[in-house]
């Protein structure tokens, strides 16, 4: 049937209100709403290691139960490596200052606990297996992303700890995978932190992803296999170009190689932007999906860097950053009773959709995805105004600019 011309303009018109009729909410609304996401999956974390009490009462959820001496490590390390750079602003009269510095104290409390052979919250980085490494290094670059603010409010015998249980993880021999940062960015806190390092741990994986890994257009192979996941953004590219930029301040790496992994960085980041959907979903591929939006990991770190490409307005990324935190974090059952997050991509009614090395203490890695937290709300990214995305902006019929691969 043929449409009439008035018929299809209004047609037209109730597709572009599809896209335009939600509120458009201003930067310092989008931050209040992030910060609330944020306090809201740290506080039963932060609250019970510091109280010593997170071995008690963290809840064990996952496929496999044989997985549980370390599930304190991962939550509190997953945790900690998203919210530091939010941490690291420090504390002012504000009242999301003051908040910051009830966190500060939680975090450092806790850490003293975490490292502490006496305590009841005495995390495990190097026994029963091998994922203790992979959350020391989840601590470790929370660790290099607060250096003032958690490491500078360090006293003397918990860095002395901290140092101890960092080397401890060097007894884990790494598996040929994404899982060589792991070892490197241990490493490279120890570097940081006290001068010195195992320079072959600290190395290796660099050189196995510059020389061998790289398979095209910012994408790295989890080891010698290419993978259709958000490894990339998980830890490939996050731990590489943290790694990188210690290793370039302690003179030791490869300038033409530490120019290259940022510009992959960037183009990867890229891509993620406009895997974002306007409705604000983004593909449900591959493994560790229950990380939820911490699979914008790398997108987030390239914002809090300020290193977006020149097209990418900070506010866009704000604003389809918060369209996708909105949709997992209302969407009812992402929590339990008690605020701990469910092992779940949305709700609680999707246990079989993790992987059996998931558990609750894991999908804390989710804290990623809020690094711009870390900018200033006086930053462009919160104070411009709202800023429609690359396929929000497709889809509606608006200028768009092409997509070109990184050659």
């Amino acid at each position: 049937m043929k449409l009439s011309k008035k018929v299809t303009a209004l047609l037209c018109l109730l597709f572009m209100f599809t896209f335009t009729s939600k509120a458009q909410s201003t930067g310092t609304e989008d931050r209040a709403y992030w910060v609330e996401t944020l306090t809201q999956i740290a506080d039963p974390v932060l609250t019970n290691l510091s109280n010593n009490t997170l071995h008690k009462n963290l809840p064990f959820e996952s496929l496999q139960k044989k997985r549980t001496s370390f599930v304190e490590l991962e939550a509190a390390g997953r945790l900690i490596c998203g919210i530091a750079p939010w941490l690291e602003l420090g504390p002012d009269n504000t009242p999301e200052g003051k908040l910051r510095d009830k966190y500060i104290k939680l975090t450092v409390k806790g850490l003293s606990n975490g490292v502490n052979p006496n305590a009841a919250d005495y995390l495990n980085f190097g026994r029963d297996g091998k994922q203790p490494l992979v959350d020391a290094a989840f601590l470790a670059q929370g660790l290099l992303r607060a250096p003032k603010q958690l490491w500078g409010n360090f006293d003397k015998k918990t860095k002395e700890r901290m140092i101890t249980e960092f080397k401890r993880s060097r007894q884990i021999e790494p598996n040929e995978s994404n899982w060589l940062l792991f070892a490197s960015t241990v490493e490279a806190a120890l570097l940081e932190f006290t001068g010195s390092c195992d320079m072959d741990r600290l190395t290796y994986g660099v050189k196995r992803f510059r020389d061998e890994w790289y398979r095209g257009d910012a994408q790295y192979g989890d080891g010698a296999d290419f993978h259709m996941d958000y490894y990339n953004s998980y830890v490939i590219h996050p731990m590489l170009t943290d790694v990188i930029l210690v290793m370039k301040k302690h003179n030791l790496d490869d300038k033409a190689f530490a120019e290259t992994q940022l510009k992959r960085h960037i183009r990867y980041a890229e891509i993620l932007e406009r895997f974002i959907s306007p409705e604000g979903t983004y593909p449900v591929v591959g493994r560790s999906i229950p990380y939820r939006f911490g699979s914008m990991h790398a997108l987030s770190q390239i914002a809090l860097m300020e290193l977006l490409p020149k097209h990418i307005k900070p506010a866009q990324v704000r604003a389809a950053l918060t369209a996708v935190i909105r949709n997992h974090m209302e969407f009812p059952g992402n929590f339990d009773a008690n605020g701990w997050l469910t092992v779940s991509f949305n709700g609680d009614k999707q246990l079989n959709i993790a992987e059996s090395y998931i558990n609750t203490g894991s999908v804390y890695l989710c804290a990623m995805g809020l690094l711009p937290l870390g900018l200033p709300a006086t930053d462009s990214f919160w104070s411009d105004p709202y800023t429609d995305w690359t396929s929000k902006k497709a889809w509606a019929g608006k200028p768009t600019k092409r997509d070109h691969a990184l050659y």
